[in-house]
């Protein structure tokens, strides 16, 4: 069980490091709902490059970016709903948080 708790914790890590508005460039925009506009503008845009990306360079000429962007979805949609239980937990001084960062 220790690996998952590590799993998670590097999700949680690694989802911050890139997406969360407090540390990257939208963290200027002052308005939530701008910046969440922002950044599911930037993830369609790049379900649309690596779809292209992916039909010329690898040959799959049968691609579908529609099933892209929904693959996508189906894996960042978990991965930010365990980032909002994180950040909850946090901000209520879950002890439990802090135990699994230890590990």
């Amino acid at each position: 069980m220790n690996w998952f708790k590590k799993f998670l914790v590097a999700v949680v890590d690694g989802w911050r490091l890139v997406l969360d508005n407090r540390y990257n460039p939208l963290r200027f925009i002052k308005d939530p709902s701008v910046q969440t506009y922002f950044t599911c503008v930037l993830f369609v845009m790049w379900c649309f490059w690596f779809g292209l990306i992916g039909s010329y360079y690898v040959g799959w000429f049968g691609y579908s970016i529609a099933t892209s962007i929904i693959v996508h979805l189906s894996v960042l949609v978990p991965i930010a709903l365990t980032n909002g239980v994180f950040l909850d937990a946090e901000r209520g001084g879950a002890n439990w948080v802090k135990e699994w960062r230890k590990i």
